[in-house]
Parts: structure tokens; C-alpha cells; sequence
């Protein structure tokens, strides 16, 4: 009978580059922990043509998970390449799990924590690593994140934007911010947008260096994504005063894997 797998889980992407970086970090994880670990994401990778992933499919978690079941592997432990408690965790994921043991009551799926833990300031370091490692002079850092419907996940940021500013230090000022945010009151917590950061007395008239709170390329964060596309308008509206620097991503840092592998072995170490 199978042992227990290990799945490096993140939310997908129709971008070739966010399932190859997934992949990557799959493999740092898995050398590590000393197991096995499967690249699949939660959603949207299984539309990656093959032939831009190197001849092989991504796959997404719950047909991945019925194809496995249904050789025998009954046993998973999911690493959630999360910041925190989005509504991916916390309510899509456990619901298709429940849709899969209507079939396959065998299913034990243990779940690892995301990657934002209190008192764990890692995140954080990494975070400084890369404002530093962008060579820009600025002394204004806009951390900005995705954007999400949940509290807790920009509770999260905030903290990330307070432990940074602690980090770089008093010469630094440090704002958190979101790519977006949905629509109506009840979402207000979400601010600011970036793009109305940049646009800020201040903000819009110095040298900006933009902390990427992203984890892997995509739509959102690669060269030509969301994110780079505020930014250059922004620089546009400002008439040239405005100057952004774009940082690495948190998945481009080598200290991402110790904190995943850490996050295995609080449920896997005894398997």
C-alpha cells in the first residue's frame, strides 16, 4: 500500500511560468524532506498547453487526487503554497474533498499550514531581502499583495508591511497595498489599491520601490503582468515625477523552502 504523498499545492495559473516555477520549488521542497513531492495546483493549470510545460500537463488537485485514489493512494499531505487563510483553503478546498469521498471514503487528506505563521518573520526577511536586492535608492516601499475578500488574509499583509518597515529600518516609510479588491463598502478593509498609493501626495512624486508580496509569475505578478501595468500608468500619470522599481518574487528566495519544509514536518514528520 502507498505511503503518505506529499502535493506542493498552489492556486494555478494559466501562465506557463507559474506551473515551471511551481515545479522548481516541488523539487527543492522534495529534495529537503527527503520525499516525494507532486507539483499540482488547485485550480486553472490544466489548461497550460503540454507543449509549454516541457512536453508535461500540469494537473489540478481534484481529478489529480481521483486518478491516485483510484490506483490505491489513499494518503496526501498538502503543503499550501499560501500566504494564509484565503477562501481557497478555508472553503473551496474542503468542499471538493467532501465531493471527492462521496466516491472515495478512504480519502485522509492532512493539510499543512500556509506560509504566514505569528511570530515566524521569515516572510518578512524575505521581503527585505528582495526590496534591497532591487538596487533601488528609494526610501518608500509599497508592499502589495493580490487583494482578497478575506480579513484575515489582509490582516496579514498589513503585518507583513509592519515587520518590513521594522526590518529596513527608520530611513524607510512602508505602506501595504493590493493589486485589487472586490467591489462595495464591506470590502474597504482591502485598502488601498496600488494604484491610488501611487497616486498619493508623495508617493507619486519619488522613487517607489514596489515589494512584490507574490509568490510565483503569472498574469498578476510576471514583467508585462497586472502589477508592472499599474505601475508604468501610474509613472504615466505622474508626468515622469514617479519612478517604480519592481521587486523579485517571495518564490525567487531560497528561504521560501525552508519555511515550506518546516510547514511539512509540523504533519508529516512521523510518515
Amino acid at each position: 500500500m502507498p505511503g503518505l504523498l506529499t502535493i506542493l499545492m498552489d492556486n494555478g495559473s494559466l501562465e506557463p511560468a507559474a506551473t515551471l516555477g511551481l515545479r522548481k520549488l516541488a523539487a527543492k521542497l522534495a529534495e529537503r524532506i527527503g520525499r516525494r513531492v507532486e507539483p499540482i495546483s488547485l485550480l486553472h493549470s490544466s489548461g497550460v498547453p503540454a507543449e509549454k510545460l516541457g512536453g508535461t500537463p500540469a494537473e489540478i488537485l481534484e481529478p489529480a487526487l481521483d486518478r491516485r485514489l483510484t490506483a490505491g493512494q489513499n494518503e496526501f499531505l498538502i503543503v499550501p503554497l499560501f500566504f494564509g487563510p484565503s477562501g481557497a483553503l478555508t472553503d473551496y478546498l474542503p468542499g471538493r474533498l467532501a465531493h471527492l469521498r462521496i466516491n472515495h471514503p478512504v480519502l485522509n487528506v492532512k493539510l499543512a499550514a500556509p506560509l504566514f505563521e505569528p511570530g515566524d518573520d521569515r516572510l518578512a526577511r524575505i521581503l527585505a531581502d528582495q526590496v534591497r536586492a532591487a538596487g533601488s535608492t528609494a526610501q518608500r516601499v509599497a508592499l502589495v499583495d493580490h487583494g482578497s475578500p478575506a480579513r484575515a488574509v489582509t490582516a496579514l499583509r498589513n503585518e507583513l508591511a509592519k515587520q518590513l518597515g521594522a526590518l529596513l529600518g527608520p530611513d524607510f516609510s512602508v505602506a501595504a497595498s493590493s493589486m485589487e479588491r472586490r467591489e462595495g463598502a464591506a470590502y474597504d478593509f482591502c485598502a488601498p489599491l496600488l494604484a491610488g498609493l501611487l497616486r498619493q501626495p508623495g508617493w507619486n512624486s519619488e522613487d517607489v520601490t514596489v515589494a512584490m508580496q507574490f509568490l510565483l509569475p503569472g498574469r498578476h505578478a510576471g514583467p508585462a503582468g497586472d502589477v508592472a501595468t499599474i505601475c508604468r500608468a501610474a509613472e504615466t500619470a505622474s508626468g515622469g515625477a514617479l519612478r517604480t522599481t519592481m521587486t523579485g518574487l517571495v518564490g525567487e528566495h531560497p528561504l521560501l523552502v525552508d519555511i515550506l519544509a518546516d510547514r511539512w514536518r509540523a504533519v508529516g514528520r512521523d510518515r
